[in-house]
């Protein structure tokens, strides 16, 4: 019977359970690992792993760098929990909030040797529950994940398609019409993983055989529902629309990579971080990420799904050029989209194009 879930659907409970605070097992071919998030952890919980033997407290090597932490695994760092660590020095290490109030965290030991592949699987796990990637680690005994009702992950199984794209079912359009552009149609793609969902707003009905006009544009609560100031989002869903609806003609991808891949949450915790003083780029590595976590292969996905093969893109980032390019989708123009500069952005802008290579 096909009753009990495939490792996709292991992965999805995973995600919630570590954003609810309840731990996960990730079994390898010869160990298996507790593995809980650092950031909904509670005290209680983090008591018990501490009773169960040693426990490493897995941070990025960004966020490493940051606390002056040898990262000998180079991309993860296996922060040792000292004896009777308490919750707060767990949560000091993992969010930065309070770096420049209390910067001396140490001194910190980090493990080197063996082999950190778990690890770095733990880190992903959070990354894609969008959680802070820092994850409390310790070993148990296979089974124990199954004796204690926790969820229990194959490692050799899921690590493939914690980096892979998930295939994405279209599941219905229907007409849609809008402000700037009224001929339109709203399409919702469902990923097969049971992550967010994206959408693709067609506008008019566009010729497949030639380049559309076309925009790859990541979810931005703040700046295309609260017309906020800190970024030119909003003003550049509203431009890319207008163009479309003129021409009667283009595609906008909404894709619910919210603060560059990263959520909500982390993102308000970045923008926390830029009021310190950081810049962008600055702040998502003092959080453990990196200047940008989208896939924009989800865009070429949907592209080709509906039947595209070549566009006019409307950016001002040449790694979507590049991204769609390198997954099948030709780039016949890029099309600069200039607009929303304030003054309240102009530092955020500006860092943009010195550090992520944005063109304006």
């Amino acid at each position: 019977m096909s009753f009990s879930p495939d490792v996709n659907e292991i992965l999805s409970r995973a995600r919630s359970d570590l954003r609810m605070g309840v731990p996960v097992v990730l079994e390898g071919p010869d160990e298996a690992v507790l593995v809980a998030s650092a950031e909904t952890i509670s005290a209680a919980r983090l008591a018990d792993i501490q009773a169960m033997g040693v426990v490493d407290l897995v941070l990025t090597g960004r966020r490493a760098e940051t606390l002056k932490a040898r990262a000998y695994d180079g991309d993860v760092a296996r922060v040792v929990l000292p004896e009777g660590a308490k919750i707060s020095w767990v949560h000091a290490l993992a969010d930065p909030a309070d770096d420049l109030k209390s910067p001396m965290k140490g001194p910190l030991s980090t493990r080197r040797g063996g082999d950190a592949r778990l690890h770095r699987m733990a880190i992903a796990l959070c990354k894609s529950a969008r959680l802070l990637p820092a994850a409390l680690m310790t070993q148990v005994d296979r089974g124990f994940g199954a004796s204690r009702g926790l969820t229990s992950i194959p490692a050799d199984d899921a690590a493939p398609l914690l980096v892979a794209l998930p295939p994405l079912s279209h599941t219905i359009s229907a007409k849609v019409p809008l402000g700037a552009a009224e001929n339109a149609r709203l399409h919702i793609f469902r990923p097969q993983d049971g992550s967010d969902e994206h959408y693709a707003i067609e506008v008019g009905q566009p010729d497949r055989s030639a380049p559309v006009l076309a925009r790859l544009h990541s979810a931005c609560f703040t700046g295309d529902a609260l017309g906020s100031l800190k970024c030119d989002c909003g003003p550049q869903l509203d431009a890319a629309l207008t163009q479309m609806g003129q021409a009667n003609s283009g595609v906008l991808l909404y894709l619910n990579q919210e603060g560059r891949g990263i959520g909500l949450a982390n993102k308000m915790r970045a923008y926390s971080l830029q009021d310190q003083g950081f810049d962008t780029v600055e702040a998502n590595h003092r959080l453990g990420f990196e200047d940008d976590e989208r896939d924009f292969r989800l865009g070429a996905q949907m592209l080709q799904t509906m039947g595209f093969g070549s566009v006019r893109l409307l950016t001002n980032n040449p790694k979507k050029v590049a991204m769609l390019e390198q997954n099948g989708i030709a780039v016949a123009e890029r099309v600069p989209l200039k607009v929303g500069q304030t003054p309240q952005n102009e530092r955020y802008l500006a860092t943009k194009a010195a550090k992520s290579g944005h063109l304006f």
